[in-house]
């Protein structure tokens, strides 16, 4: 080399990063699938971070926290395969990595303050999960069973596109509901063709039947618990779900 040669080497920075256990445990994924582990590497917020939080045209399209996660992820996933729940820890932890654990929220007039450090997953009954994201379930009042899968950021996308696509027909009211059954339900008495689940949604599905299905994703799926149990002016306590606010992201 010869003398006064000047080596431009760019700067290695190591961020640090944490591993996120999913409240799925991995269990909802296929074995061949990363996210199959249960974990997920995530680094710290930084400032590229909060250009993504204050960027208009990501809030005005609501793609900020897709966006957000995505930067935030370390593991080579397919940020689509995700389930709602596993999201959700991952925001959680994308807030407590950022700014902190403790969290501030208004309820009924009244402030409130939680770790969110504390929360935890939702215990889950793992003898019912083998690693594939397709579930039974017996319609109650019809007694119809049926597959369902959990709902995960690459089917939201799919709703999301064909909601829209109806929405340019001007229809007067808007078949969000249904539309989501039609992607949750997988099959109908062991028929899983699309045409049949969808027409089974249009036609036979029973309110009360969707409602109960609804219910038992919610109790069913892996997820944060989200419960917080409150002391109301009185001195009773009340269960509520922690409300995610505008300060979730910007506590100050």
């Amino acid at each position: 080399m010869e003398e006064n040669q000047v080596v431009n080497e760019e700067p290695k920075f190591k961020f640090p990063t944490e591993k996120i256990e999913l409240p799925s445990k991995g269990l909802v994924y296929p074995l061949d699938n990363p996210l199959s582990s249960g974990v997920v590497e995530m680094k710290y917020m930084t400032a590229r971070e909060e250009d993504i939080l204050t960027n208009q045209n990501y809030i005005t399209k609501g793609l900020v926290v897709d966006k957000l996660l995505q930067s935030l992820i370390v593991s080579k996933i397919n940020y689509n395969d995700l389930v709602v729940g596993d999201k959700n820890a991952l925001l959680m932890a994308a807030r407590v990595l950022g700014y902190g654990s403790n969290y501030e929220f208004s309820y009924r007039g009244q402030e409130y303050e939680v770790d969110l450090a504390t929360l935890e997953n939702k215990e889950i009954d793992e003898s019912k999960f083998s690693n594939k994201n397709e579930f039974e379930f017996v319609l109650p009042h019809s007694e119809t069973p049926i597959t369902f899968q959990l709902m995960t950021q690459g089917l939201e996308n799919k709703i999301d596109r064909e909601l829209k696509g109806l929405a340019k027909l001007k229809k007067e009211v808007s078949p969000e509901m249904t539309t989501r059954m039609k992607y949750l339900i997988t099959s109908v008495d062991g028929n899983d063709d699309s045409k049949v689940v969808r027409e089974f949604v249009d036609t036979y599905l029973l309110a009360r039947d969707a409602k109960a299905l609804r219910d038992h994703i919610v109790d069913f799926q892996p997820d944060v618990n989200f419960k917080y149990d409150i002391e109301k002016p009185n001195g009773e306590f009340e269960e509520i779900d922690i409300p995610i606010t505008v300060n979730f992201f910007f506590p100050d």
